[in-house]
């Protein structure tokens, strides 16, 4: 498999600019691109696409999962996404398609749809997606956007306590806490962290692991 699985997708210098040349490399020859906008909340999708359109020129989109050489997978809302995906029934489809050799590209909640379950992004659920398992095209969670920041005077739980919690009730799914300019690539079986930031691994009982960029080996 390959996969690409993106932090964020805004930078200061735009809108995936920063990512394009990683999307790329993921992406090989591959040219059909399958784009899953159904994360994004409160802009039309088409909208989106003509915005996916214009940084990444070079591809070309099809309406259907069955055409494509490559999936993109918006970030947004990531029980929209979970709820749109599965309710086309896409979630077999895509995961057939991936593993199958196709390139998957995915930011934020569409990181998250990679991962065994939904359970540790950070969206409300503003809707429900009939359950939360997903792709479980690796054998980890990831939380994106991730950051330990408490705001003087905040009182409630900081970000590592939430991903805490988390590992001590599921101790069988280590979660990488991915920052904001970071990203994974997978090739295979093997995993990488990219990016100018360490990312912190929770599972079970242990204690947070901070890993630097590199090979990364989620216990």
């Amino acid at each position: 498999m390959k996969l690409l699985l993106l932090s964020n997708s805004r930078t200061a210098s735009g809108w995936l600019v920063d990512h394009v040349p990683a999307i790329r490399e993921t992406a090989g020859d591959a040219k059909r691109a399958f784009f899953a906008p159904y994360a994004v909340v409160g802009t039309p999708w088409p909208e989106l696409e003509e915005k996916l359109r214009a940084v990444l020129p070079d591809f070309q989109y099809v309406k259907g999962i069955e055409e494509a050489e490559l999936v993109i997978v918006s970030g947004g809302n990531t029980f929209q996404l979970l709820r749109e995906v599965r309710s086309r029934g896409l979630l077999e489809k895509i995961r057939a398609k991936v593993k199958a050799g196709a390139p998957y590209i995915g930011w934020s909640a569409g990181a998250n749809l990679a991962c065994p379950t939904i359970k540790t992004t950070n969206d409300m659920p503003v809707t429900d997606p009939g359950g939360l398992d997903a792709l479980g095209l690796v054998p980890f969670q990831i939380n994106p956007h991730y950051t330990n920041a408490h705001p003087a005077g905040h009182m409630g739980e900081t970000r590592d306590q939430r991903l805490a919690e988390f590992a001590l009730v599921n101790p069988e799914l280590p979660v990488v806490g991915l920052p904001e300019g970071d990203w994974i690539r997978v090739s295979g079986s093997a995993a990488q962290l990219c990016g100018p930031h360490p990312a912190v691994i929770f599972r079970g009982a242990d204690a947070p692991r901070r890993v630097a960029p590199g090979p990364l080996q989620v216990p």
